[in-house]
């Protein structure tokens, strides 16, 4: 369990999470890109990133609680990656950008053969384009992180994003996510100084960041990088000044241990962890408990104590999947627009009870929980498949 991630080591000795994800051979699509709102056509190449660690005065990543413009997500349309998985995968992220479209806009990246598809699908609320390829659904990883300068300013960062260590090829198209949609929207576009992804990084927008050394301290993404320099990079790209490091769990699923998963920033000073029954005593339930003893003693850029709020995770006897690599995550939820987007997987007790926690940690907003377990069984939940752009 990753924190509530459960992902045992597959039976055919593949990773965990995700473990099906294999070679990809997905067309790069056209590369003419044409706004969403019926504008003029702008270049699908990425604006030349400015390499290295600077960062620009004020710019910073803010808080998912922020009110957004859009929500950006992508649309699978591989079965060499998803195999028999694929139709209950594109019915998840139809209902999620759905769900979400209620509340504020949605766009989909989806290959040009899947446009009509995911038109049908998601219905029209729902803006797809055929513009941006894809290689897979994970826009959290893959596409560009918002920055604002509190001023009215917004620009964008890429993570460099490798296939999550070189886990998954070919990844062309969506190591290029980033940088396209920053040249759709004509923002201007940061390469980051180091090598993750978003599911990767929690930032509490004043200044402090949580990641895990097993994903981002990892020779399959930062080779030969020292920590210090690892972190100096991220907080240049974020607009922090501090790192809270958890050990993490390597090698065991594709991200080798996504902080998403488990813990999550409410606000300056305050988070929340995903603990996993007492019983549990698996290498994913010892991270989510040495997460919660780390950021109950430890202090952040502010430099006074964290208030951690708990979700108790499911009973993995209790839910609908009998995936041994399904994801149970409710720390994986989503805010947009006056509501939190999250996940329910049919143990009741435990998804009332996280319903609840979740309507107390964001009063005023409503709480919609999805069965999403054809996403679970593949390694990811609702925060893994979206990626907010902050309105200025």
């Amino acid at each position: 369990m990753e924190g509530s991630f459960r992902s045992h080591p597959a039976i055919d000795g593949g990773l965990g999470r995700r473990r099906f994800l294999t070679a990809a051979g997905l067309a790069v699509a056209g590369t003419a890109l044409t706004a969403a709102s019926g504008g003029q056509a702008r270049a699908a190449q990425p604006r030349t990133a400015t390499a290295g660690p600077a960062v620009a005065a004020g710019l910073r990543v803010p808080l998912d609680t922020v009110r957004h413009t859009r929500t950006w997500m992508a649309w699978p349309d591989s079965s060499t990656i998803w195999r028999n998985k694929l139709g209950g995968v594109q019915s998840n992220i139809a209902l999620i950008a759905k769900t979400i479209a209620k509340y504020e806009p949605v766009t989909m990246c989806a290959n040009p053969a899947s446009v009509a598809k995911a038109r049908s699908m998601c219905g029209s609320a729902v803006t797809v384009i055929g513009d941006i390829p894809v290689d897979d659904c994970w826009m959290r990883d893959t596409g560009p992180v918002f920055r604002t300068d509190g001023a009215g300013g917004l620009d964008t960062i890429g993570l460099n994003f490798n296939g999550w260590g070189n886990h998954q090829n070919p990844h062309g198209n969506d190591a290029l996510v980033a940088g396209r949609v920053a040249a759709y929207l004509g923002l201007p576009f940061t390469a980051a100084g180091l090598v993750a992804e978003g599911g990767a990084i929690e930032t509490d927008a004043a200044g402090t960041l949580m990641a895990t050394r097993s994903s981002i301290l990892n020779a399959n993404r930062n080779p030969g990088m020292s920590q210090a320099a690892v972190e100096s990079a991220m907080c240049a790209a974020y607009g922090a000044s501090t790192v809270i490091w958890f050990n993490g769990v390597a090698g065991q699923d594709i991200t080798d241990d996504h902080v998403d998963a488990t813990s999550r920033f409410l606000d300056a000073g305050t988070a929340v962890v995903q603990m996993p029954l007492a019983s549990d005593t698996d290498a994913w339930s010892n991270d989510a408990r040495q997460q919660y003893r780390i950021l109950t003693t430890t202090t952040g850029a502010q430099g006074t104590p964290f208030a951690v709020s708990r979700i108790q995770g499911p009973d993995y006897n209790l839910i609908r999947s009998t995936d041994p690599n399904f994801v149970g995550s409710y720390a994986n939820y989503y805010l947009c627009n006056n509501a939190v987007i999250a996940a329910q997987f049919g143990d009741t007790k435990a998804d009332g009870a996280a319903r609840a926690a979740l309507a107390r940690l964001f009063p005023g907003r409503t709480v919609e929980q999805l069965n999403i377990d054809s996403l679970g069984a593949g390694g990811g939940g609702i925060h893994c498949v979206t990626q907010q752009q902050p309105a200025v």
